[in-house]
């Protein structure tokens, strides 16, 4: 049974040097390429921190408490408000920002305010965040898990975005949501002050949004963020060796896109759902910043995705954190964590307010 957590999901970046195996059995490797192996151990990574060595084992705990991706949808995104409410709370302790609803489009926001105030420099920039999990749940409070500590370090506006998700909504309402969003931004930013970025889904949801925006016509952001997700299906070695180290064995089918609800019935082909199949399409990207970690079941299509980019002339940037788990930095105590959040503000603070002609079309925009 297939289960989709943000703590459990897990890989190996390189090769299991210094696995200890049980048993007699040699490994093999078939003629397509596959390789078998006995029962294995592999030690946690001795080259990431302390705190991340002492959380893992209790994320695991935690993780297999998860429901399965088929539970009912109530069970589910209560397991993960929950989850993230305790983030929420740590996150505001360490990092103060003042948060309010509101309302953009008719779409459901959180305007996240740092409360040191805003910085001269970041007086006419905007950060749209586009929250993860799954398309299923992480409205709320896993949005103000991604927003509250880039809000504070950048000194900058946050707003996140409650996009619509399945399963009572499918491909491409969060799409449309996100557009409309940016759109209604447009009138009070240009679109080089703008920046979008978003962790699993939401990085995932981030590129067809910018995919969406090339189609129609409309200005591109300043610059992306797309974290543990990528610009194609989240595919590779690192979605098979990621159920491995979480305890569950070698997946029997990979959980790919097309098993989520809200991608029911979408062609898996078309680049509004994995722009990363167009370099046409990627040619006309704004610069993008790809965060991953090396037990991260999204690493390989986030290493795929970078070199798509790049040879599409897009500038970008890939950070790969030592020993660090899908969304690894929704908790906020860990040093790489604090590192990612200044890898996000700096990125963003270099990219916006940027002229770049040449990327995506001309619209008009006021500046507030």
């Amino acid at each position: 049974m297939h289960r989709l957590a943000s703590v459990p999901l897990l890989l190996v970046f390189s090769s299991l040097a210094g696995v200890v195996q049980a048993g007699d059995a040699p490994p093999g490797v078939q003629p397509d390429g596959t390789v078998t192996s006995p029962a294995i151990s592999v030690p946690y990574s001795d080259l990431a921190s302390p705190e991340a060595r002492a959380l893992f084992p209790r994320l695991l705990a935690e993780g297999a408490k998860a429901p399965p991706i088929t539970a009912p949808i109530a069970e589910s995104r209560a397991f993960y408000d929950r989850m993230n409410s305790d983030r929420v709370a740590r996150m505001r302790q360490r990092y103060p920002v003042a948060i309010r609803p509101e309302t953009i489009a008719g779409v459901r926001t959180q305007l996240v305010l740092p409360a040191n105030g805003i910085a001269p420099a970041n007086r006419h920039r905007v950060l749209v965040n586009l929250h993860g999990g799954a398309f299923l749940w992480g409205a709320g409070s896993g949005g103000l898990v991604e927003s509250i500590p880039i809000a504070s370090v950048g000194r900058i506006k946050v707003i996140s975005v409650d996009y619509r998700q399945g399963p009572e909504y499918t491909f491409p309402a969060a799409s449309d949501d996100v557009e409309v969003v940016y759109r209604a931004l447009l009138k009070r930013y240009r679109p080089r002050d703008i920046g979008i970025y978003g962790c699993s889904a939401g990085g995932i949801l981030t590129a067809e949004s910018v995919a969406r925006l090339i189609r129609d016509k409309v200005s591109v952001p300043g610059a992306i963020g797309t974290f543990c997700g990528s610009l194609l299906d989240l595919t590779g070695d690192s979605s098979w060796v990621a159920p491995l180290l979480n305890g569950q064995g070698v997946p029997a089918h990979r959980l790919g896109l097309g098993d989520l609800p809200y991608f029911r019935g979408a062609d898996p082909h078309d680049p509004m759902v994995q722009p990363g199949l167009s370099p046409t399409l990627l040619a006309r990207f704004p610069p993008t910043l790809l965060i991953t970690g090396t037990r991260d079941m999204a690493m390989s299509s986030e290493v795929r995705s970078q070199a798509l980019l790049q040879q599409a002339g897009v500038e970008t940037e890939l950070h790969v954190w030592e020993g660090m788990w899908h969304s690894f930095f929704s908790d906020p105590e860990l040093p790489e964590s604090r590192q990612a959040y200044r890898t996000i503000v700096d990125y963003f603070a270099r990219h916006l307010g940027r002229r770049d002609p040449d990327r995506g079309h001309a619209a008009p925009a006021r500046t507030p």
